[in-house]
């Protein structure tokens, strides 16, 4: 192999590792930033459940309420 293809071959070798290098670094970055959306994301999920959670109870005091026989009366009485 003559000298000027050994440093062809070399700086082929050189680039071509540091952009496998770069590749990697992106890669471990594009994964970080999907665990920490993710763990965003499932915090998120869980608060809304809760809301969602408080809601439903909610609703079903005012339906007891409401379909109360008690709570029929008082409204006639104050129609009249």
């Amino acid at each position: 192999m003559s000298g000027t293809a050994m440093v062809v071959a070399i700086v082929f070798i050189s680039v071509g590792f540091g952009v496998m290098y770069d590749m990697y670094k992106k890669h471990l970055e594009f994964k970080e930033k999907t665990l920490n959306f993710k763990s965003q994301s499932n915090e998120q999920n869980m608060s809304l459940k809760k809301q969602v959670q408080t809601l439903e109870e909610r609703m079903q005091v005012l339906e007891k309420i409401v379909t109360d026989e008690g709570y029929d009366v008082q409204k006639e009485i104050n129609k009249l």
